[in-house]
């Protein structure tokens, strides 16, 4: 067994994980597992810079995952930065700030990179499940952009997008700062409209329709699978490779859709980082569910973050 810790730093949320692993048995031991919403993006599709105040939220996230990555003695670290940090002119500063907290450079990775990563971390304990045909499409909704990759054994094709359920709410529905409340028809519409010329383009490589098995990962995901299951608080294990139909997605989404800002916050197992942004990524879920006519979804707790701890368990070797 190896120690490693892996960090994944997105448009929303600050995610690490410090496990054992071992890549010739496939097994990994989860330490510790923690996530923090610092929203890194704020306001970056607007503006191209990273705002000085989500860099202080990250870096404020980032010396306290410092100081458990020393507890538990991790022999590697990966910190992985994804859309945000891809986007923005000012991205020197946030690998600085990394750097000096953590003593590891944040790698910026492409769109290509970030969905294999998804695709390890999502599949590498699906491959002896029979009930699970391949290949699989795994569908990493995060807060900038969306990626797709389908495989079975190996990646046949991938791609991200930018139509991440904060850059949509971002887009979408606020005006003078203030999040629609609840959206109006048209501006799920226009949401609806960018989702599908996504996905448009997402099929001049990726074979999506040839998929078997739709995976879904990342927050939006498993807040849809919490909701299907009317759990009392937010529950990883039960929500670990749960089973979501696509009436009840559906069901969800025209829920959130049209509910208020209050009436999202009260649902016991969404986090508060999540209520303004949920609806748009509920919406990206169904829409492409729609595309492939999936008759479920199967939601992964294991995404990107368990793809980033196996590749620094493999730099070990």
């Amino acid at each position: 067994m190896t120690r490693v810790a892996a960090i994944d730093c997105g448009t929303n949320s600050i995610r690490l994980l410090v496990a054992d692993a071992d890549p010739s048995t496939g097994e990994l031991i989860d330490l510790d597992r923690r996530m923090t919403i610092v929203r890194l993006g704020q306001g970056v599709d607007r503006t191209g810079r990273l705002a000085p105040e989500a860099l202080e939220r990250t870096f404020a996230a980032c010396k306290e995952y410092a100081a458990i990555i020393k507890e538990h003695g991790a022999e590697r670290v990966r910190f992985v930065a994804t859309s945000a940090s891809r986007d923005a002119e000012n991205r020197d500063e946030f690998v600085r700030g990394v750097l000096d907290i953590l003593g590891v450079e944040p790698e910026v990775i492409t769109g290509d990179e970030e969905a294999e990563f998804s695709f390890t971390g999502a599949t590498k304990e699906l491959s002896g499940r029979e009930d699970l045909a391949k290949p699989y499409l795994v569908v990493d909704i995060g807060g900038g952009s969306t990626e797709f990759v389908v495989g079975d054994d190996h990646v046949r094709g991938a791609r991200s997008v930018d139509i991440g359920c904060v850059r949509m709410t971002e887009r979408h529905l606020v005006h003078d700062g203030v999040v629609a409340d609840p959206p109006t028809p048209a501006q799920i519409n226009a949401i609806r409209a960018d989702i599908e010329a996504a996905l448009d383009l997402v099929e001049q490589t990726v074979p999506l329709r040839e998929a078997r098995t739709l995976v879904g990962l990342a927050g939006s995901v498993t807040t849809v699978s919490a909701i299907a299951q009317d759990l009392p608080a937010y529950d990883p294990a039960a929500i670990h490779h749960s089973r979501v139909p696509y009436l009840r997605v559906r069901e969800i989404t025209e829920s959130l859709l049209t509910s208020t800002h209050a009436e999202r916050a009260a649902i016991p197992s969404m986090h508060p980082g999540r209520v303004d942004v949920i609806g748009a990524g509920a919406l990206v879920l169904l829409t492409i569910m729609e595309r492939i006519g999936a008759e479920e979804v199967v939601v992964s707790e294991h995404d990107i973050l368990d793809g980033i701890a196996w590749k620094a368990a493999e730099d070990l070797q």
